[in-house]
């Protein structure tokens, strides 16, 4: 049952999406295609598990998992090597979620799992709904058909897999080999590649250990019998020189019988980029840069900054929005915008608005200081999943600024039928 309700979801709304993926074509329908190759892989796996017993051992299970996992990387490099593509939104939108396939390795609670997946996806998938509602409509089908998928899926998990991905075979255990063939694919989809990092990977077993524990326990009296008795000459605070303690361990230069030591491969650093491309601005890798300025753009322009530390951003003029993604301890100073400002996965950031901004958007951001001006006093500021985020606003023509911060803790109470939900104030 658990095999059949698995390809009711790959047959319907998966379906769904695969073919408005094809009709939208370019990058979307290339990457829709990993997307099949992924959900392929773990028809493969979930037929697998319903047919065998759980593999004995870690390595066994990572050689079956490696077909989804591998797909699950070559979906998420895909969107960050084509972040010029006009389609990037819709290629975020399932980068973001397509972890949502790990609830393999989740237990117990492997469906809100998946639906966790799905929110982190929700800030693009909304992006798509906006961008796309008054231009064409199957964009907005396709978002939907994807959220669709994902919750499916959510229910799937709910009915068969409640607490974690169920090995129903007896007496045919799988191995890192070939358990059992890969089965047919369903609608004629082309067969799985020969799978998703582990992340936490749940059913350690611990019992051994907890029983030990326990046995000590119950000890009573008796536990105390095998400590060693602490002499003067061991007490520091009589012996002064015990204070400081071991000296802290050094690795050594090399090792003694002739092998070589290995060290982490350092991240490679990208070279700085600051490009135009059409109406886009793309500002990428700066790192301890103050005078990156953009002049001379035009109102439909947008500003795109990615993955810089340290550095300060001044746009000049009126564009139509500026986004700051996966920034660190940045600058933002702006005239006006049509549309919006936005931070994601952003940390330490600052914004300052000299004319007017109808929207601020903040999301997994840690830390993000916006100063006002007088006319962007009706902002409306947006937040999701972030901390630290403080507004300052101006006190006439002082140049003072009051500082107000945005909630992060709320109250929800139920009222009938329907929910309360009030933030609670700062005690501090």
């Amino acid at each position: 049952m658990s095999i059949n309700a698995y390809e009711d979801i790959l047959l319907g709304s998966f379906a769904n999406f695969t073919a408005l993926s094809n009709k939208i074509g370019g990058d979307v329908a290339a990457q829709a295609e990993l997307v099949k190759q992924a959900f392929n892989a773990q028809f493969s796996f979930v037929r697998t598990a319903a047919e065998c017993s759980a593999p004995s051992n870690n390595s066994d299970l990572q050689n079956l998992l490696k077909p989804t996992s591998d797909k699950i990387a070559a979906i998420q490099s895909y969107r960050e090597s084509h972040r010029t593509s006009q389609y990037f939104n819709h290629l975020s939108a399932i980068s973001e979620s397509i972890p949502a396939l790990g609830w393999v390795c989740v237990a117990p609670t492997p469906g809100p799992y998946v639906k966790e997946m799905n929110d982190a996806g929700q800030f693009y998938t909304n992006r798509v709904l906006k961008d796309w509602k008054e231009k064409d409509s199957t964009h907005v089908e396709w978002a939907r058909a994807w959220i669709q998928t994902l919750t499916e899926l959510q229910q799937y998990i709910k009915q068969h897999h409640t607490t974690g991905l169920v090995w129903a075979g007896k007496n045919k255990p799988a191995t890192g080999g070939s358990a059992i063939p890969p089965p047919p694919p369903p609608g004629g989809l082309p067969p799985p590649p020969p799978m998703m990092p582990l992340g936490d990977q749940v059913g350690a077993s611990v019992g051994d250990d907890r029983s030990a524990l326990f046995a000590q326990i119950n000890q009573g009296e008796d536990i105390t019998k095998g400590l060693k008795k602490v002499t003067s000459d061991m007490q520091t605070h009589k012996n002064p020189g015990l204070r400081s303690g071991p000296a802290p361990y050094k690795a050594p230069a090399g090792i003694s019988n002739g092998t070589k030591a290995v060290s982490a491969p350092a991240s490679v650093a990208k070279p700085p980029s600051f490009t135009r491309d059409g109406k886009k601005w793309l500002i990428e890798y700066q790192k301890g840069n103050s005078n990156l300025v953009v002049e001379n753009a035009e109102m439909n322009n947008v500003v795109y900054m990615f993955r810089c530390e340290n550095s300060t951003l001044q746009i000049k003029g009126k564009i139509n929005s500026v986004v700051m993604d996966s920034c660190k301890k940045c600058s933002l100073v702006f005239d006006s915008l049509v549309a919006s400002a936005e931070f994601v996965n952003c940390q330490s950031m600052q914004m300052q608005v000299l004319g007017k901004v109808p929207t601020i958007s903040i999301d997994k951001t840690d830390g993000c200081q916006m100063y006002l001006s007088a006319d962007s006093l009706d902002v409306e500021i947006v937040s999701s999943k972030s901390s630290e985020m403080n507004v300052m606003i101006p006190k006439g023509s002082s140049g003072d600024y009051t500082e107000q911060p945005i909630p992060e803790q709320f109250k929800t109470t139920i009222k009938g039928q329907s929910l309360a939900t009030t933030f609670v104030e700062s005690l501090g």
